[in-house]
């Protein structure tokens, strides 16, 4: 059964594991996708689609990103468009979300 519109979740997880663990580890290639996912979420969030992205920074805990999508083939097609994920550096895994609690901003249902 498909999802309605709604909430979704992506997290990611690094191809080379040592992104994460090592700053020096970031290639060329690595930083200009870096830019471009940087750019892609932050268009995407003044559009009110993006509602939430960001990672921990201890690099033990989960980078992820919580958005509003018509359909989870929607959430997949941006998840998928995401500069780290079309570019290879990071997979990605996506779950529909169905927040508890939220701050009165933050509701879109």
């Amino acid at each position: 059964m498909a999802e309605t519109s709604g909430y979704f979740l992506y997290q990611f997880d690094p191809v080379r594991p040592e992104l994460i663990t090592e700053p020096d580890a970031w290639g060329e290639d690595d930083l200009r996708l870096a830019e471009e996912h940087f750019g892609y979420l932050q268009r995407a969030t003044a559009d009110g689609v993006v509602l939430l992205a960001g990672r921990s920074p201890d690099a033990s805990g989960p980078a992820i990103v919580l958005l509003y999508a018509s359909s989870r083939d929607e959430a997949l097609r941006f998840m998928r468009s995401d500069p780290f994920v079309a570019g290879g550096l990071m997979r990605a895994s996506l779950h529909p979300f169905r927040p508890a609690l939220l701050e009165r901003w933050f509701d879109r249902a």
